[in-house]
């Protein structure tokens, strides 16, 4: 009997329409020799198959302007496939396993977990992924710094020529024209983005290289919290507070709504020092949907509700209820990942403002 193809990696990714231009969520699943996507994880059938046997992968794709952490999906017949990830992490996961599913489907081999991802642009030592949390780390990374340029202040950003010069001081790199190509690389990858209209111009092609090495070219990492500051209102300033913090966790989940109970995928990222939880439409949109002050709050787990589907909450629904006692009802895509919800957020609420 033939053995049904191993499952590898699956959860909730943004995909581009075929037919019209509309981004929608959809619940994906990697197998070993395709992609099913399903209009809900619920589904028994999948809404469609994407053979990955003579497919490629581009996982720097810039097609979409602000549209971050999207790769694309070539088929063998030349049809274009579009994927937005949550975060850059979750990017570089699911484009690792999707490449090594497509070398071991073209080489006649079975996938297995252990990866042996390679650079293809820079030499075998570098690693791009561990080089970014290198950079990013607290103590010996890239210092995150608030900076003024023409009458705008940009926070958790840091310049080019920062860039460069850790670079040098951490041997990753022998001169600063090396230093140049490899952060030229890790923008193109996303895992540096340009802030301000010196490195935007740049990295749009309207430099010679797309990375500078200039104390007035800013950058900063992706899941940072960067944001702008113009000539703003108290309003903006007590707004823009929500977003100081460092962020701990991101990622999709499903969320019940307040009016109509029904669910939607919504993508969320946790903030400590002050403690927000902010929520999207993963589809689109840089604004959030709503914000959960999470100071005082109450996160537990949750095995049943009068009005859902057991098979839909069935060890994955989790309940947060705020110190002014509004309740949100969520549900992860796994009884672990509910676990590392609730210890994120019970330890944000504890230490953040």
């Amino acid at each position: 009997m033939e053995r049904e193809p191993m499952r590898i990696r699956e959860g909730y990714l943004v995909k581009k329409g075929s037919m019209f231009n509309t981004w929608k969520p959809m619940w994906v699943v990697l197998l070993e020799d395709g992609i099913e996507f399903y209009k809900r994880k619920a589904d028994n059938s999948p809404k469609g198959m994407i053979p990955l046997k003579g497919s490629s992968l581009n996982s720097s794709c810039q097609d979409f302007g602000k549209r971050a952490f999207v790769f694309k999906l070539t088929a063998a017949k030349q049809q274009d496939h579009f994927f937005q990830a949550a975060y850059l992490e979750e990017r570089d996961a699911w484009v690792r396993d999707i490449k090594k599913a497509i070398r071991c489907l073209d080489g006649g081999q079975r996938f297995a977990r252990k990866s042996t991802r390679k650079s293809i642009r820079l030499p075998e030592t570098i690693n791009l992924s561990a080089l970014y949390l290198s950079m990013k780390d607290p103590e010996k990374g890239i210092k995150e710094l608030r900076l003024e340029k023409d009458k705008k202040v940009f926070n958790h950003c840091f310049t080019g020529t920062s860039v460069i010069d850790w670079l040098v001081s951490s041997n990753s790199i022998r001169n600063r024209r090396e230093g140049l190509m490899l952060a030229s690389s890790l923008l193109s990858e996303g895992y540096l983005q340009p802030a301000g209209d010196t490195s935007q111009a740049a990295a749009e092609g309207l430099s010679d290289i797309p990375f500078l090495d200039l104390s007035d070219a800013y950058y900063y990492f992706p899941d940072s919290g960067f944001f702008c500051e113009g000539n703003s209102s108290d309003d903006d300033v007590v707004l823009k507070e929500e977003f100081r913090g460092i962020i701990v966790k991101q990622g999709c989940l499903l969320k019940q709504g307040h009016r109509r109970k029904n669910w939607k995928v919504r993508k969320f990222v946790l903030r400590e020092d002050p403690a927000y939880l902010h929520y999207y439409d993963p589809a689109g949109g840089e604004e959030p949907l709503g914000a959960i002050h999470l100071r005082g709050c109450v996160v537990t787990a949750v095995e049943d509700m009068p009005d859902s589907k057991k098979y839909d909450v069935d060890n994955i629904l989790f309940e947060i209820i705020t110190a002014n006692e509004i309740h949100y009802y969520l549900q992860a895509a796994s009884p672990t990942e509910r676990t590392e919800w609730i210890k994120a957020i019970q330890a944000v609420s504890r230490t953040g403002k």
